[in-house]
């Protein structure tokens, strides 16, 4: 008889973690271990966890995030997967969150400090400066209002500088446009 890996419930309470999309194909090998109020199935292997949800995001006390596959499907319900080891710790309090700046894509997205890739060169700030600061860059990709008062800059120029400048520095964004 095959005993089933099950981690203990309590080691996903504030956690941030980043599920990268599978194919629903992998689920044929596995059983559901556990089934959500909201309808969220969970899959436990000795690596890692696979999530199948039709919601990602925050997630009770939990900042759960879904990479999906670079060619979007219309599903609606994906499946993520995650080593155990990507699971990090969150709090609202400590300096945990740093940004990443999609120029290409005109997206912005936060990372956890324990991230790998982290070079520890983008500021480290908590849940709540970050939310704001992610809002800021979202406002910048998305509006051009905010450009009128440069002249004769090139719109797409000025975001790389003040996005750069937001993620990179402690300045506020009224002292980034003042200093341009």
């Amino acid at each position: 008889m095959k005993i089933n890996f099950r981690p203990n419930p309590n080691s996903f309470k504030n956690t941030f973690c980043v599920f990268k999309e599978e194919e629903i194909q992998i689920l044929e090998k596995l059983s559901v271990q556990y089934q959500s109020k909201s309808g969220s199935k969970y899959y436990y292997t000795e690596k890692g966890m696979y999530r199948l949800s039709n919601h990602w995001g925050r997630l009770a006390n939990s900042k759960w995030r879904l990479e999906p596959f670079a060619i979007e499907t219309p599903s609606k319900i994906k499946l993520g997967f995650a080593d155990w080891n990507e699971f990090y710790p969150d709090n609202a309090t400590e300096k945990l969150y740093y940004l990443e700046a999609d120029f290409a894509n005109n997206t912005v997205k936060y990372q956890h400090k324990n991230n790998p890739k982290y070079d520890n060169k983008a500021v480290l700030r908590t849940s709540f400066e970050t939310s704001k600061r992610i809002k800021q860059v979202r406002n910048l990709f998305n509006l051009t209002s905010w450009a009128k008062y440069f002249e004769n800059e090139d719109i797409n120029d000025l975001r790389i500088k003040i996005i750069t400048n937001l993620i990179f520095t402690n300045k506020t964004l009224e002292e980034i446009k003042r200093e341009l």
